[in-house]
């Protein structure tokens, strides 16, 4: 390495520490502000403060990381300084979950706010979503969001162990679908005597095998995706049932699907440029985020529910009593007729 070089990553991960510094008091400052005027609810105050405290969890995981590739043969002749898989899986999870809650959050608030402007309107929405021909869609829904979080943690292994260097070619992997079992399962990655640990290590430290894995999840994120798709559009009472907000994110649901697939076959049958995995790890981000947004669009929270029905209950009872009050002024005004 040029001492060019190592700048070069240098201030890449100087920057990355400023950043991930910055993400974190834009968030916790701000959020002690709120909780501190009593601006938000008590169930909120509680959600920032698991966040906030999910943000100092991240940085204390990207440091555990880090740590994990200062080894003593690290300037050793022929030395390849490499992070645990372990540990950036963990980093990149946690960066996934505290992502997620603050989107998750976001979108409760905007949604709550837009359905108490015009609480009658928006008690008849949920009560449309909580028909029995969307339970199963609605599960779905929460179901895919797992498989996709799930799929890109098993990206994080892949980008651990660089096992996107090797079999660059897609579907097949070598001469067949799949490696040769004895390469799947070697007796090299086992740590006991017995061999017990044989399958999990394989499953976790083995490039060929942590690549098939990936494969495999990706593309039951795929097809559940289009599987869902295809069940919202032809089932008649699903159909009718779904509002068009939530056939919209669906939709985007899908399309961005087709990108990530796309992103990563070129990925790998380009031996792993950085700007492609790089779209193709923030694609994965991309996709959660779709879910997420459907999932939200879909999902019916029971205090938010009982906040509606309560506001729309003040709001038909206001109506009434100025209806009632109407119809006493007109009376009122019909009396001198009647005297006469």
């Amino acid at each position: 390495m040029t001492l060019e070089e190592f700048k070069k990553i240098y201030y890449m991960e100087w920057g990355h520490r400023l950043w991930g510094r910055f993400v974190g008091l834009s968030f916790v400052i701000p959020a002690i502000y709120f909780v501190s005027r009593r601006r938000v609810s008590r169930n909120m105050s509680l959600r920032l403060l698991g966040i906030s405290g999910l943000i100092g969890f991240q940085g204390m995981l990207g440091w555990w990381m880090v740590k994990s590739g200062l080894k003593d043969d690290l300037f050793a002749p022929g030395s390849h300084p490499r992070v645990s898989q372990y540990r950036l899986t963990a980093h990149l999870g946690a960066a996934f979950v505290c992502y997620s809650a603050m989107l998750w959050n976001g979108l409760s608030i905007l949604r709550e706010n837009a359905l108490l402007s015009n609480a009658v309107r928006g008690k008849e929405a949920l009560n449309h979503l909580s028909s029995p021909a969307l339970s199963v869609f609605r599960k779905s829904v929460a179901g895919l969001a797992i498989l996709v979080f799930t799929t890109a943690m098993s990206g994080g292994l892949v980008a651990g162990l660089d096992a996107g260097m090797i079999y660059n070619e897609f579907p097949r992997m070598g001469v067949g679908l799949t490696p040769p079992k004895s390469e799947l399962f070697s007796k090299f990655y086992s740590r006991r005597e017995d061999g017990s640990d044989v399958w999990w290590r394989n499953m976790l430290e083995n490039p060929s095998t942590v690549q098939l894995d990936h494969r495999i999840l990706a593309t039951t994120t795929f097809t559940a995706i289009l599987g869902l798709w295809a069940y919202s559009r032809f089932n008649r009472k699903v159909r009718a049932a779904l509002p068009n907000s939530c056939r919209k994110g669906m939709l985007g649901v899908v399309h961005l699907v087709f990108l990530q697939v796309t992103l990563g076959i070129s990925t790998l049958i380009y031996l792993v440029p950085t700007p492609l995995a790089a779209a193709h790890q923030a694609g994965s981000l991309a996709l959660l985020t779709g879910v997420l947004v459907l999932g939200s669009r879909t999902w019916v929270p029971a205090r938010m529910a009982r906040l509606v029905s309560m506001r729309a209950q003040g709001v038909k009872s206001i109506a009434y009593q100025a209806k009632g009050q109407a119809l006493r002024d007109i009376k009122g005004l019909r009396a001198p007729k009647n005297a006469l």
